[in-house]
């Protein structure tokens, strides 16, 4: 079971946190808590997949990836750019104008992630054919997704494909061609991905299913976004460099994968909600007839990752438009694609994550877990987030963790100002004063005696 400690790129800015829910109630692994009426981050459940980036309305969490100026750190640099760059430019049909702007900001090379995901759909497509696997494969293009089924749906990691992201290949790919073309050390070559995903920087810096990645920094889409365009409207050199087809490019958008890989029976699935409900169903052997299943832990896929600058739904419109600009062209099967289900096959096993187990001895776990069904059973089961916790379940652990008390429940406290309030009006009925100190009533006078008397 592995200790999935590791960089993470989401970050909180706890001066602009307004203590709202709106993250709280979105993570999809309840990696958030709200204490002091500031939003946490518990590191070791979060996935890095930017809901939290996207819902937050004071932009308290933030997506950090490499500044522009970490090309410097080369002396060749290779840009690798998405195919979701492409969609992003208004009256922008064709990637080649965008592709001539990273060689005018500085880059040696650019090399298309689309031509590797040409790459992996083939070696994907090979393994499927060649190799009994369990059904259904569930692709591994997605980090997010990746962590959330390590952490949530363990039981599913045979089910994923032991392939390398495009991503992950582009950079492999990439550093050996120009390697050969400038006959130039490998170890002098730096390689970037322009991403649209928080969780690529994550990958990169905490491979999954490789012991180190080949990419050497991350770059944002929106951080680039502005001198991008600024320099697609000028005029360029035609592209003398090999070109992806639209197969690859397809890859951006929900179902381009799964198409790809030409499996008679595929499914895609995308929004994070959407891919816990399908794991589930996966869990329960509802799709055991089915050959693969792509899932994308953003709305729209790639084009609506938390980094881009465009609306999801207008750059998949624009990217439709790319594709019919997109010179139709047959995939040239070069050396890269001669044994790629194995040149390109991960080379560590992907764990099931212990974010998400109890710690301590098998006796002291068993004790908490009995604990956390006591507690829950007591509380509401509304799962409002009114305590901070997103919900019943996740308060019960955090109260046997001892992150947080029953008294964090608002309906458990009103229950117990209640109690308090009657137990303080029974006790004020019950005692009686007396206006002449602590005298015996044996010494209070009878003032109708005095009348008697008289």
């Amino acid at each position: 079971m592995a200790n999935m400690e590791y960089y993470h790129s989401v970050r909180l800015d706890p001066e602009k946190c307004r203590g709202c829910t709106n993250c709280l109630k979105r993570c999809p692994t309840d990696a958030i808590r709200i204490r002091n009426n500031r939003a946490a981050i518990i590191n070791q459940n979060c996935i890095d997949c930017g809901e939290c980036v996207r819902v937050c309305p004071h932009h308290a969490k933030t997506a950090v990836t490499d500044p522009l100026s970490i090309i410097e750190n080369f002396e060749y640099r290779i840009a690798l750019p998405a195919p979701s760059l492409y969609s992003q430019f208004p009256q922008v049909h064709s990637a080649e104008p965008i592709i001539a702007s990273l060689y005018k900001m500085g880059f040696d090379e650019v090399f298309e992630v689309a031509r590797a995901a040409e790459v992996v759909s083939y070696a994907i497509s090979r393994t499927l054919i060649n190799e009994d696997r369990p059904r259904p494969v569930i692709s591994s293009a997605c980090p997010a997704v990746l962590r959330l089924i390590q952490q949530k749906y363990p039981s599913l990691l045979e089910n994923v494909i032991d392939i390398m992201s495009p991503m992950e290949a582009a950079a492999r790919i990439a550093k050996e061609e120009f390697s050969k073309k400038r006959n130039v050390p490998v170890e002098k070559i730096g390689a970037f991905f322009i991403s649209p995903c928080a969780a690529k920087l994550t990958a990169v810096k905490n491979p999954i299913g490789t012991e180190t990645s080949a990419v050497d920094g991350v770059l944002a889409i929106r951080d680039l976004f502005t001198q991008i365009q600024s320099l697609v409207k000028g005029e360029f050199t035609p592209l003398e460099i090999e070109r992806a087809s639209t197969v690859g490019i397809r890859w951006a958008m929900p179902s381009g994968e799964a198409d790809a890989v030409g499996m008679r029976h595929t499914l895609c699935v995308d929004g994070i909600e959407n891919v816990k409900h399908a794991l589930e169903q996966i869990e329960n052997n509802r799709f055991d007839r089915l050959d693969f299943v792509e899932l994308l832990a953003c709305t729209n896929g790639c084009l609506g990752g938390p980094l881009t600058v465009e609306n999801g739904y207008v750059a998949k419109s624009r990217m439709n438009a790319i594709l019919r600009h997109t010179p139709d062209r047959q995939i040239q099967k070069s050396e890269i694609f001669e044994n790629a289900h194995v040149k390109f096959r991960m080379t560590t096993e992907i764990e099931e994550s212990d974010a998400l187990q109890l710690t301590g001895t098998m006796k002291e776990r068993l004790e908490k877990a009995a604990r956390i069904e006591e507690i829950e059973a007591t509380l509401p089961g509304l799962d409002c987030g009114s305590c901070g916790s997103p919900s019943c379940r996740a308060l019960a652990l955090d109260i046997v963790n001892g992150h947080a008390t029953e008294m964090n429940c608002i309906f458990k406290l009103n229950e117990r100002i209640s109690t308090l309030a009657g137990e303080m009006v029974s006790l004020g009925a019950s005692t009686r004063f007396s206006v002449g100190g602590n005298r015996d009533e044996t010494d209070l006078e009878d003032p109708f005696a005095q009348e008697g008397k008289e």
